[in-house]
């Protein structure tokens, strides 16, 4: 399945965290508390948490005693609720990934693949959505030394399959910012870091790509806190999440202050960096000593 193909199975996390506010906003107006409404469908107040935080799956019956229980009688916007319920619920195409992919980053990847503008910026290595099979492959032997060549294949395949939603018809707006420092890390031999900044080069091209390269000789800069990402959907109820990955998990803030100081961050990034032609140019020069 392509990255086109597979739209409304990456909406169907967007959709989860659409409904999962709605029925959250539901409750609160009726004053009902969590403890109540995870009563009423014989489950813990938890469960509610997690429903209205979109990060698990809806049944039927659940929603329509909700919905009942929150006083929501028009058929028109029970139907509407109910609907989005069964959209929530289409499985993802990482799904059959499920043996190499944790399941807190099948929440990023469904909401990657329904995102309208990704920004991104790294320093330890080049993003993934941009990795060539070689540099992955390195990536990914030197993060997991001890997996078996299966596996690492297996995780590789998975990178490759995320990229293919920057050239489907639906692809979204992407803004990588690179720090040097991610460029001149070897991950692979020579070949290897040379097919990557080749890559670099030729997809920078792309009209739906921005790339920019943070060279060393701006000095410190406003990405001081780390690497990050930021989502951005087409759904006007839904509001941009910023994505910030760790060992074992992972943070998505979505609080519209939390969220602001990354715009400002990113803006700053993309102000002060080299435009896109300079940065092809400072990849060509990378490439010419590597």
């Amino acid at each position: 399945m392509t990255a086109g193909e597979s739209g409304g199975a990456s909406g169907s996390v967007v959709r989860r965290i659409l409904l999962g506010s709605q029925l959250r906003r539901l409750r609160e107006s009726r004053g009902i508390t969590r403890e109540a409404a995870g009563y009423s469908i014989r489950a813990s107040e938890s469960k509610i948490s997690r429903m209205e935080l979109g990060r698990v799956s809806f049944k039927a019956r659940d929603v329509e005693d909700l919905l009942t229980l929150y006083g929501v009688g028009d058929e028109a916007e029970r139907d509407s609720l109910l609907g989005l319920a069964r959209e929530a619920n289409v499985a993802g195409w990482w799904h059959s990934f499920g043996d190499v992919l944790p399941g807190w980053f099948q929440t990023y990847i469904g909401l990657e693949g329904a995102a309208s503008l990704i920004r991104v910026y790294e320093v330890q290595f080049v993003h993934g959505l941009l990795q060539t099979e070689a540099y992955a492959q390195a990536v990914v032997t030197r993060g997991m030394p001890d997996a078996p060549a299966a596996e690492i294949d297996r995780r590789v395949a998975l990178r490759l399959e995320r990229q293919k939603i920057l050239v489907s018809e639906r692809a979204p707006q992407f803004h990588a910012v690179l720090d040097e420092a991610a460029l001149r890390r070897p991950y692979g031999d020579r070949s290897v870091m040379r097919g990557q900044l080749r890559h670099l080069i030729e997809i920078s091209e792309h009209p739906g790509v921005t790339l920019q390269v943070m060279p060393f000789s701006f000095g410190g800069h406003a990405g001081e806190s780390g690497a990050f990402t930021m989502l951005s959907f087409p759904e006007s109820d839904l509001s941009d999440i910023v994505y910030l990955e760790q060992l074992t998990s992972a943070l998505y803030l979505d609080k519209r202050e939390e969220v602001a100081q990354y715009q400002r961050v990113m803006e700053r990034l993309q102000k002060e960096g080299p435009d896109p032609a300079e940065s092809r140019d400072l990849l060509r020069g990378l490439l010419q000593l590597t």
